[in-house]
């Protein structure tokens, strides 16, 4: 059984934060991950810049980074996987979705789904749509396409 548990710094925890957990639950069963204890946290383009810059030397805002742990623990008796972090600015999400013009919606659900592949060990070289993973994110996405996390696709 697969937990995820949602923190957030600059910010108070948004109301729709149930459903990111329902929701990234059914990507990681659609990539048959077992026993991930996934962690996510949403923040504000200052603390994620913080990160880019300390972390990978880009001293600016990005939109998800995530930090991969890999390791496997024993939990009363079963065995845990700790995949890493996947952090979200919620801000850098808000103007993606109105560059992009879709909604916030498909756009946290599209972060959170890149932020698995990554922690489950999938790269990309480019940002074009050939490359594997970025085809897999999409094709994860089309199906799940019905899922709603932010209602109405707003911020709140």
């Amino acid at each position: 059984m697969n937990n995820v548990t949602i923190n957030t710094q600059e910010m108070s925890l948004p109301v729709w934060s149930g459903a990111v957990c329902s929701f990234a639950t059914k990507v990681l069963d659609e990539l048959n991950c077992v026993n991930w204890e996934l962690s996510i946290l949403f923040c504000g383009n200052k603390t994620i810049r913080g990160l880019n810059n300390h972390y990978l030397n880009k001293d600016e805002p990005t939109d998800i980074l995530s930090f991969n742990l890999g390791e496997t623990i024993k939990d009363g008796g079963r065995e845990v996987y700790l995949p890493g972090d996947i952090i979200i600015s919620l801000e850098m999400l808000h103007e993606n979705a109105q560059y992009f013009k879709i909604s916030e919606d498909e756009e946290l659900r599209r972060l959170l789904i890149h932020g698995i592949l990554h922690l489950n060990g999938m790269d990309h070289e480019t940002i074009e749509s050939g490359e594997p993973m970025l085809a897999l994110q999409e094709s994860i996405l089309e199906k799940f396409k019905n899922e709603r996390i932010i209602p109405c696709g707003g911020k709140d």
